[in-house]
């Protein structure tokens, strides 16, 4: 009989990390100004990029419909976090970018990833953190770093 854990059980480890940091960033933002930022604007703001973008390419980039990116866009527009502006070379086309409310919340989201990261190192010691990430950069592709996580876990 084995005493390793049973295979199920890293996926959800590792989910639960992952969701363990997500809320305490989350919680975090709230106080620093951000109360009202959900887990999947954070993909949102990284796929918008310093460039900007447009709908279509932000729903293929997230792997949701064109029609679920416009309502998210419409959200965070309604926040305060984006605006859309017709692009200079394409008239036709309307890009959306970060305000600077949207910037102000991605600096302090690195800055509380930071200081989560070194709770994390306090609590597992520094060494172990960084065998732990050096393990997962070993085991998770390139490939998998993609920000099509919203549209993957619902299936899109």
């Amino acid at each position: 009989m084995s005493s390793d854990p049973p295979g199920y059980e890293l996926p959800l480890r590792l989910l639960f990390g992952f969701r363990s940091l997500i809320d305490d960033l989350h919680t975090e933002l709230a106080k620093q100004g951000h109360p009202d930022v959900r887990p999947m604007h954070g993909f949102v703001f990284q796929a918008i990029g310093p460039q900007g973008t447009t709908a279509v390419e932000l729903g293929r980039t997230l792997g949701v419909t064109k029609q679920a990116a416009g309502k998210t866009i419409d959200a965070l527009e309604r926040l305060g976090y984006v605006t859309r502006d017709r692009d200079p070379s394409d008239g036709r086309r309307m890009l959306v970018h970060l305000t600077d409310q949207g910037l102000d919340c991605l600096a302090k989201s690195a800055r509380i990833f930071d200081r989560l990261r070194s709770q994390w190192a306090e609590t597992l010691g520094t060494e172990r953190l960084r065998a732990l990430e050096e393990d997962l950069r070993k085991v998770a592709s390139p490939e998998s770093a993609r920000l099509d996580l919203p549209g993957w876990f619902s299936g899109s």
